[in-house]
């Protein structure tokens, strides 16, 4: 039975909230993981501020795992742990935790990178002033990393997008469900351009907040 697209935007605005909610907790989400582990993998490497081979080589190995499984594959296999932490494995609260444990990882590596690009001599200066290790790191190099980071973090977002629309496939919900389950197995052509129409629009949101934050925190 063919779908009144005017009569189904209230379904249509309901999986659009569903996934901008998704991608919002696990991106708060992710990021408490992957800012502290980012740190970790840049002052515990060769010559970084607490060099520690073995606390690198372990991190570095973790998230190395991680980043190497595919989204869809780490969604099916955690299923046992999503349903112990939410109580079932449908729906947006089933979706964050794979959303969170694949997204960690891949952010912990984009804080890795903008903390690399910090001037080495901003941080000489702050040594040759006196200052700890966890001053330097919270006075100079995160601060100093602060408009990297921010674009980074819309690069993060922008593929926890994808990663939600992926998750229709084992009933996510969100945009990528409704796609799905309507555009693709029922042949609804019109809800399948809608849905791509929205998830462009979401995307190029979260891209202008990013520029835009990315702009104001840079450091002249």
């Amino acid at each position: 039975m063919q779908v009144n697209l005017f009569d189904f935007w209230p379904r249509i605005l309901e999986a659009t909230h569903e996934t901008l909610l998704m991608v919002s907790i696990a991106l708060v989400l992710a990021t408490l993981i992957g800012l502290p582990l980012g740190v970790a993998l840049v002052v515990t490497r060769d010559n970084g501020l607490m060099e520690n081979k073995i606390v690198f080589n372990v991190l570095n190995g973790v998230v190395n795992i991680f980043r190497s499984i595919p989204f869809i594959i780490l969604l099916v296999a955690i299923l046992p742990l999503t349903r112990l932490l939410v109580g079932t494995s449908i729906g947006t609260a089933a979706a964050t935790v794979p959303l969170v444990l694949f997204s960690g990882p891949y952010i912990a590596r984009l804080i890795e990178s903008s903390l690399l690009d910090v001037n080495k001599g901003v941080i000489e200066a702050a040594q040759s002033m006196g200052a700890t290790n966890w001053q330097i790191i919270y006075r100079v190099l995160l601060p100093e990393a602060l408009s990297t980071i921010a674009l980074n973090l819309t690069i993060a977002s922008i593929g926890l997008v994808g990663a939600s629309a992926m998750a229709g496939f084992v009933g996510g919900g969100g945009l990528g469900d409704l796609a799905i389950s309507y555009g693709y197995q029922r042949f609804e052509t019109d809800i399948m351009i809608v849905t791509v129409i929205l998830l462009i629009i979401i995307v190029q949101a979260f891209q202008a907040v990013g520029n835009y934050l990315s702009k104001k925190l840079r450091r002249l």
